[in-house]
């Protein structure tokens, strides 16, 4: 229907999450309607992020800086005591959003629909196993999966998996709709979520 190079970037597009193959081509068409100089600055702006941005070692969030850690991880007046542990990354800006969480994060990298091993081994268990092994002075890990039927099975396997290391296992309060999520949550609820932690 479309030429062969149209059809090769609708399918690229529609490899990015919620992007179905109508939206990925609404996408291109929207494209090739685009000034030359429009193009040219959207190539620069997506070798700039893959050029520039790393991965902080620690709790796993891309950030663009010549420091070691994203600028959370090594804030020295964050507290070391609480790690969040959040499925996404857009998560973790909606909690720093609210201004009233100020402990540590953990990027889990998604959810699980069902809880086979394949799903398992995409989340990063093993480095947050790692994570708090090696930093002993965590004393509580918040579980802030979005609770969603994935991020209930996430939550429920994370809480018995973690149970090894002695730490408070608590999970955001019901300040948040089942099947809601982090990300589009509005300010007030977040805050709720936090504060009623359990």
């Amino acid at each position: 229907m479309y030429s062969p190079s149209i059809e090769k970037l609708i399918k690229l597009f529609a490899k990015f999450p919620t992007i179905g193959s109508r939206t990925a081509a609404r996408f291109v068409f929207y494209l090739i309607k685009r000034k030359d100089e429009e193009i040219e600055e959207l190539i620069q702006a997506i070798q700039d992020v893959k050029k520039e941005v790393k991965i902080c070692p620690l709790c796993l969030n891309p950030f663009e800086d010549k420091t070691e850690l994203c600028e959370i991880c090594g804030n020295p007046s964050r507290d070391k005591n609480l790690l969040c542990v959040v499925e996404k990354e857009t998560d973790l800006a909606s909690l720093e959003k609210i201004n009233k969480y100020k402990g540590l994060y953990f990027v889990l990298g998604g959810t699980v629909s069902a809880l086979k091993k394949d799903d398992i081994k995409k989340l990063k268990i093993q480095e947050l196993e790692e994570r708090i092994k090696n930093h002993p002075e965590i004393e509580e890990i918040i579980i802030a999966i979005n609770p969603t039927t994935e991020g209930e099975a996430t939550s429920l396997y994370l809480e018995r998996n973690l149970k090894q290391f002695n730490k408070r296992i608590t999970r955001l309060g019901r300040g948040l709709p089942t099947g809601g999520e982090l990300e589009y949550a509005d300010e007030q609820t977040l805050k709720d979520a936090l504060e009623r932690r359990r």
